[in-house]
């Protein structure tokens, strides 16, 4: 809304300063910090509604150390988090871009849906929660809004490699180059990956190969492979925050490389200059990423050991559906393995225990695990390791697979 104050200032009165609002790093600058102030200063204000309102959490015995004292500890922060995320993108942020929309719909959807999980487990006393099924839905029909958006939507597009014309210009006796960038756009579903040429896949490869003129249809695979992302994502999301601070740290940290992303693949001579798809528009939602990284880190204030609140899945929920569009929408979506590696793990965990267990015990009658529990962190914990070492490692180890998925850009 400033943005387009800002504007008009500009363009009807040409008031002072008033064009630094059309640079994205200045407007970034802004939300995080915004964003940072209102977690921080607000997020106290919540804590305090939520403690009156008795929304504790309810813990399961499990044999953890230092467990029981969680117990009665605030849950749906994750209310802080998309707080302090949509305001800063409604003040500084163009909001006709559909990146923007879509980042939109996506925290309000599976904010919603996180909110009534959590309702039914703190207002309901249904220690459950909503049925696995319609989380399942929610995530579901997110993934087909996000993919029907992408495939279909005319501001979506690419510039593969932005052409350059040599133009000399003789001025004063003087000849002086000047690079003219192409600005042909095109519809496409290619992404990025290492080890292909010039990086990139074309999901259209997979249908087209039984026959060319298939290509019309490659939205049939295209939609389905945006849904298991966004699924899984927010579910990795979910079971990584199982310890305080693990979930917003280690998602701060992939939302700061996607950032990076961002920024890059939206400005035409960075992209250019690193030899990397360039996305038009896509630099806006550097300002989305901004706002986000500043309430994660935001919440972090409250949320490290001991917290004094959760996020919940109001929390969890939302921030996976949210890496999971950022990385589709930067088309780095294949590169989540690696760069959302602490989540891949987490997921791969619980689904190798319960899978082991269930196998074990139908050979043998007697269920067998790999790990002393999962997700994997409960599995350090039960070795003794206290949850601050875990969390702290866990964001080391977050740090390094960003390194590396950045270096992947080179790796042709």
């Amino acid at each position: 809304m400033l943005y387009y104050l800002f504007q008009y200032l500009e363009e009807q009165y040409q008031f002072p300063g008033a064009q630094i609002f059309e640079f994205i790093s200045f407007r970034a600058a802004m939300a995080v910090i915004f964003s940072l102030l209102i977690s921080t200063i607000f997020g106290k204000k919540i804590i305090n509604i939520l403690l009156a309102k008795q929304v504790g959490e309810s813990v399961r015995e499990l044999g953890l150390e230092g467990q029981s004292e969680k117990a009665g500890t605030p849950t749906m922060g994750g209310i802080i988090i998309i707080m302090a995320t949509l305001i800063p993108v409604l003040l500084f942020s163009k909001l006709e871009n559909i990146y923007i929309i879509l980042l939109i719909v996506t925290t309000l959807w599976m904010g919603a849906i996180g909110f009534l999980d959590d309702y039914i487990k703190t207002f309901k006393k249904n220690k459950e929660g909503l049925k696995g099924k319609f989380k399942v839905f929610g995530q579901v029909g997110l993934g087909i809004i996000v993919g029907v958006t992408m495939y279909f939507h005319p501001d979506i597009t690419i510039k593969e490699k932005p052409k350059v014309d040599q133009v000399e210009v003789v001025e004063n006796t003087m000849e002086v180059q000047e690079k003219s960038y192409s600005s042909v756009e095109e519809k496409s579903i290619k992404t990025t990956i290492p080890f292909f040429k010039n990086n990139e896949f074309d999901y259209e490869s997979l249908i087209t190969w039984i026959n060319p003129a298939y290509a019309k249809y490659a939205w049939l695979v295209f939609i389905p492979i945006v849904i298991f992302i966004v699924t899984a994502i927010s579910n990795g999301a979910n079971l990584t925050d199982g310890i305080d601070g693990l979930a917003a740290g280690s998602s701060a940290i992939i939302v700061l490389t996607l950032g990076l992303f961002a920024w890059v693949s939206g400005n035409i001579i960075f992209s250019d200059y690193l030899n990397i798809m360039n996305i038009p528009n896509s630099g806006e939602m550097t300002i989305y990423i901004a706002a986000f990284a500043g309430a994660l880190v935001g919440f972090l204030w409250y949320n490290t050991y001991p917290a004094q609140v959760f996020m919940g899945d109001t929390g969890s929920l939302t921030i996976g559906g949210i890496i999971a569009v950022l990385a589709i929408a930067t088309r780095k979506e294949l590169l989540i393995p690696l760069l959302c590696g602490i989540f891949f793990v987490e997921n791969l965990s619980v689904i190798l225990q319960v899978g082991w267990f269930k196998y074990t015990r139908k050979k043998t009658g007697t269920g067998r695990r790999i790990f002393l529990m999962s997700p994997l962190h409960h599995h350090y914990q039960k070795r003794g390791y206290h949850e601050s070492k875990i969390v702290v490692r866990f964001w080391i180890v977050g740090v390094f697979l960003a390194i590396l998925t950045v270096i992947t850009l080179k790796l042709r």
